[in-house]
């Protein structure tokens, strides 16, 4: 019985521990960036507000900060024909398939003590992470026809 038991829990805690990608991936994410462009699948103009906050225009050149080990972070948008400021977050990343390294990121909005008003977040596609470049993808529907934004960062520390 107290094998069973012993057996039960080392597999629960296995299961509960963040693979050896995802901490590899927060190591690597971990410091500052800075979004430089914002793109889209399809040609054309549109007006778009990214994270329920201001314009791609005012999101390219913003700068963002990332702190892993309490998934925290900062991003601040420094254009003065926008809502200029520093805008705190939570954020989280889910591995999806270990094999291509993908993952899903989750990026919730909250105030300087990190709670979040409504508890809504956002989640995007975490499709490349190396020391340098990071690049980020949203898809959703456009006319009913699939649509992806490609937010794509430099780092800076």
């Amino acid at each position: 019985m107290k094998k069973t038991l012993l057996f039960l829990f080392v597999i629960t805690l296995m299961s509960c521990r963040t693979s050896k990608t995802v901490r590899t991936s927060k190591k690597v994410i971990k410091g500052n960036w800075t979004l430089n462009t914002v793109t889209y699948s399809k040609a054309g103009t549109y007006d778009v507000t990214l994270l329920n906050d201001v314009s791609k225009a005012c999101f390219e050149g913003s700068d963002w900060q990332f702190i892993p080990n309490n998934n925290t972070g900062i991003y601040t948008i420094t254009k003065s024909d926008c809502i200029t400021g520093g805008r705190y977050f939570n954020f989280t990343i889910q591995e999806v398939d270990e094999v291509t390294g993908l993952y899903d990121f989750l990026l919730k909005p909250t105030d300087e003590k990190g709670k979040s008003e409504s508890n809504a977040g956002f989640r995007l596609n975490l499709s490349s992470l190396s020391d340098t470049d990071m690049q980020w993808q949203q898809s959703l529907k456009v006319d009913g026809e699939p649509f992806t934004i490609f937010m794509n960062f430099t780092k800076t520390q």
